[in-house]
């Protein structure tokens, strides 16, 4: 499971035009599923976004967590993470878990982020989306969490 998070004053994502989800201050989260993901990753990647301190403290320091600032969650589920620029010049996709497998995965980390108390917000998984952000920082950060490893 792979995640792109990135600290925003604000984000959006729109699908025909439509804004189907908003948040103000927070983490715009992005997911990539792969192959042999499942609930374990899920689980800790939603506990990792729910406890992670990434808002500065009065000294500076990234110490305050998104329930410190009242923040929340625009999370988009992005297939092309999983996808590999490794050879060649097209990405490969043979790592990402298919739509069907990772939907509900996907459902899982956004239900139990919410689980946490947090407002989420997501897009429509498999559409295709426009996402516009302001990347506070700024701070962007990535996770990595191959099936069988943990933290």
């Amino acid at each position: 499971m792979k995640m792109v998070i990135q600290r925003v004053s604000r984000a959006e994502v729109r699908v025909e035009g439509e804004t189907v989800g908003r948040i103000g201050t927070g983490y715009l989260v992005l997911v990539g599923l792969e192959r042999g993901d499942g609930t374990e990753q899920v689980d800790r990647a939603a506990a990792k976004v729910a406890g992670l301190r990434a808002f500065e403290d009065d000294r500076g320091r990234l110490n305050r967590d998104l329930a410190d600032v009242g923040g929340a969650v625009l999370a988009v589920s992005q297939f092309t993470l999983a996808g590999s620029i490794r050879r060649g010049r097209r990405p490969g996709f043979d790592r990402a878990l298919p739509g069907l497998k990772a939907e509900p995965l996907f459902d899982r980390f956004v239900q139990r982020l919410r689980g946490t108390g947090l407002p989420v917000e997501t897009g429509v998984f498999g559409a295709m989306m426009e996402v516009e952000l302001v990347n506070q920082g700024p701070v962007t950060l990535l996770w990595d969490d191959p099936p069988g490893e943990g933290e």
